[in-house]
C-alpha cells in the first residue's frame, strides 16, 4: 500500500490503494450515499483490513465541493458559468468553492495551499492556463480536472468544455454581409485563447468565402472587455475609410463599439451596424438591443460540473471534448449599409 502499516493510515493512502480521490473515501466515511456500491466495497474492505480508526481526524476538513476557477471575477459571462455550475451542485449536494487566479504566481501557490486543505470533488478551471508545475500537483493530489474555453493546449488527460465559436463567428459575418455589407471590422479576444482564436478564422472564412480578402487595417486585437471594445471602436471609426459594420466576439467588446459610435456623433444600426458574442441578459436592454451570437455560458457550465462529478465517481464520459451549439440571435444592431 505504500505505507508502514504500523503506523496510522490515512485516508490519502487508501485512496492512492483503491484508486480513487481523497473525497471519495470521505464519502465512504461519512457514509454518504452518492457511492457506487463496487467503490464502496473495496473502500469499506481496505478500511477494514487497515484497521483504519473512523474518529481519527481526516487530511482534510471539509467534504462535498466543487473547485471554479477564473482568471478573474469581473465579467458578467462569469456569472452565467457559476450559475450552471451551481444548479448541478445544489442537485447532488455538493458545494462550490469559487476562485480567481491571477497571473502572478503566488495567486496560483495560494490557491493551491487552500485546495490542499478541504476534500474537492475536482476543479473547474475556466479560461485558464494549467501550467505543468500545476498540472503535476493536482496529478499527485489525484483530483479529477475539466476545462471550460481552454488558453492554450489543454492536458490530454483532461475533458474540455466549449462551444461552437468558429461556426457563431462564421454565421455572425455571413449574415453581415447578407445585409450588404463589405467592410466589416472585426474586434478580435486574447490571443492565446482557443475560442478567441476560433472566432477570428470564423470571420475571415465568411470574407474569404465571399471573396473578399480580409483587410488587416479593420481587425483590432482586443481582450473581451468594455475598454478594448471602445478603443477598437474608435480606431476603426477613425479610419479614412470606416467599417459599415464591426463585429465585436464579446458582447461587452460591442457595448464598448456602442459607446465609440455614440461619441462620434453616429447612431448603432442606422449608420453603424453592430454584433456581439456571448448573448449576455444585458444586450437585451441596450438601446438598441444587440444583434449577438449566442453562446450556452450556463449550459457549459452545467455540463463541465456534471462531467466533473461523473470522473470523482470514476465514471466513463462520453467524449473528452464537447463543443454545444451558438445561435445568431438578431435584433436591432445590424442593418443594411446606408447608400
Amino acid at each position: 500500500m505504500g505505507v508502514d502499516d504500523n503506523r496510522k493510515v490515512t485516508i490519502a493512502a487508501i485512496a492512492r490503494e483503491a484508486g480513487v480521490s481523497v473525497p471519495t473515501v470521505s464519502r465512504v466515511i461519512n457514509g454518504r450515499s452518492d457511492v457506487s456500491p463496487q467503490t464502496r466495497e473495496r473502500v469499506e474492505e481496505l478500511l477494514t483490513r487497515h484497521g483504519y480508526r473512523r474518529r481519527a481526524p481526516a487530511m482534510r476538513t471539509n467534504s462535498g465541493l466543487i473547485d471554479l476557477v477564473f482568471p478573474d471575477l469581473d465579467s458578467p459571462w462569469a456569472v452565467e458559468i457559476i450559475r450552471g455550475v451551481e444548479d448541478v451542485a445544489h442537485a447532488a449536494g455538493v458545494g462550490t468553492v469559487v476562485s480567481a487566479i491571477h497571473r502572478k504566481s503566488s495567486s496560483a501557490k495560494q490557491w493551491l495551499e487552500n485546495l490542499r486543505t478541504r476534500a474537492s470533488e475536482g476543479v473547474i478551471f475556466v479560461t485558464s492556463t494549467l501550467e505543468p508545475p500545476l498540472q503535476a500537483e493536482l496529478r499527485r493530489l489525484n483530483i479529477p480536472v475539466v476545462i471550460v474555453d481552454p488558453a492554450g493546449v489543454p492536458p490530454q488527460e483532461a475533458p474540455t468544455i466549449g462551444a461552437t465559436n468558429w461556426n457563431g463567428a462564421l454565421r455572425a459575418t455571413e449574415y453581415l454581409l447578407g445585409l450588404g455589407h463589405r467592410r466589416i471590422g472585426f474586434i478580435a479576444g486574447p490571443p492565446q485563447l482557443l475560442c478567441s482564436r476560433a472566432r477570428l478564422d470564423g470571420y475571415r472564412t465568411a470574407l474569404d468565402a465571399a471573396g473578399l480578402p480580409a483587410d488587416d487595417k479593420l481587425i483590432y486585437p482586443g481582450d473581451f472587455y468594455h475598454e478594448s471594445g471602445f478603443a477598437g471602436g474608435t480606431q476603426l471609426l477613425n479610419l479614412a475609410k470606416p467599417p459599415t459594420a464591426i463585429f465585436a466576439s464579446s458582447d461587452q467588446m460591442a457595448l464598448g463599439v456602442y459607446e465609440a459610435i455614440r461619441r462620434k456623433g453616429l447612431r448603432v444600426g442606422d449608420d453603424i451596424s453592430v454584433v456581439g458574442f456571448d448573448d449576455l441578459p444585458e444586450v437585451r436592454w441596450s438601446s438598441p438591443p444587440l444583434t449577438t451570437v449566442r453562446q450556452p455560458l450556463a449550459e457549459m457550465g452545467l455540463l463541465a460540473a456534471r462531467t466533473l462529478l461523473r470522473l470523482a465517481q470514476r465514471e466513463k464520459i462520453e467524449s473528452p471534448r464537447v463543443e454545444l451549439a451558438t445561435e445568431l440571435v438578431i435584433r436591432d444592431s445590424a442593418a443594411p449599409p446606408r447608400a
